[in-house]
C-alpha cells in the first residue's frame, strides 16, 4: 500500500509516515484456532468433515496430535479432511509458542481427551489460570484434576447435559463442544463470550447436524 515500515520479527517497529496510501485486494488468513476448533468437534464425535480455506501449514501441531489420537487425513492445497475412529486415544499435550501447542487449542483439546481411551497430561506453559473451563467439564461427567499448570484427564465414555456457564472464549467453544457429545439438554450462561470469536458458530455447527438454539 505504499507504507514505510521497518522491524518486522523484531521487538521494534519503526512507522514512517506517507502522504498517501494506495488501495490493494488483500484475502485475510484463515483462522487457525477456528479450523482446528471444528476438527476437534469432528474428531470427538466418531465423524468426518472436510475444513475448506485452511491451511495446513498453520496447524500442523493439531494435526499431528488429532493423528497420534487416531484420526486420518487427507489434505489438498486448501482443504483438509478429517476421519475420526471410534474412539479417540489418550494423548498428551504441552503448550508452546507459535509455532509449536497453541494455548488457545488447550481447552479445546483438553474437552476432545474427556472422552478419550485412557489417561492424558496437558501441560499449560502460556497462561496461568487457564483451566478455568474444567469446572463446568466435571459438572457434566468429565474426569479432571488440575495440579499447578498441568490437567490430568481420564477419559470417560459418556458426559451429560447440565447448567454451566461460559468461561472465556475458548473455554467457552470447549463447553460447547462437550454439550454436543453429551447425553440430554446442557444450557450454557455466557454465550457472548464464544461468538464473539466465532463467526455464525451456531449456523456452522447446525449444518453439521447438531442440535443447537442461541437466545
Amino acid at each position: 500500500m505504499g507504507a514505510k515500515v521497518k522491524g518486522a520479527g523484531s521487538n521494534q517497529i519503526e512507522v514512517e509516515g506517507v502522504k498517501h496510501l494506495k488501495d490493494v485486494s488483500y484475502n485475510i488468513m484463515p483462522d487457525r484456532i477456528e479450523a482446528g476448533t471444528f476438527l476437534c468437534i469432528s474428531a470427538m464425535n466418531n465423524g468426518n468433515i472436510i475444513v475448506k480455506h485452511a491451511n495446513e501449514n498453520h496447524i500442523v501441531p493439531i494435526i499431528d496430535k488429532l493423528e497420534e489420537a487416531g484420526c486420518k487425513f487427507e489434505i489438498q492445497k486448501d482443504l483438509i479432511k478429517l476421519d475420526a475412529p471410534k474412539r479417540l486415544k489418550a494423548i498428551n499435550i504441552k503448550t508452546m509458542p507459535y509455532p509449536g501447542f497453541p494455548t488457545d487449542m488447550q481447552s479445546i483439546f483438553a474437552t476432545t481427551l474427556t472422552i478419550a481411551k485412557g489417561t492424558s497430561v496437558v501441560v499449560e506453559n502460556i497462561f496461568e489460570n487457564r483451566y478455568k473451563y474444567t469446572q463446568e467439564l466435571i459438572r457434566m461427567g468429565a474426569k479432571i484434576s488440575i495440579e499447578g499448570k498441568t490437567a490430568i484427564i481420564k477419559g470417560v465414555r459418556k458426559l451429560y447435559g447440565a447448567n454451566v456457564k461460559a468461561t472465556d472464549l475458548r473455554g467457552g467453544a470447549a463447553i460447547v463442544m462437550a454439550a454436543i457429545v453429551a447425553k440430554g439438554i446442557t444450557k450454557i450462561d455466557n454465550i457472548e463470550y464464544v461468538l464473539r470469536g466465532y463467526e455464525r458458530f451456531n449456523e456452522k455447527l447446525q449444518k453439521l447436524g447438531v442440535d443447537i438454539e442461541v437466545k
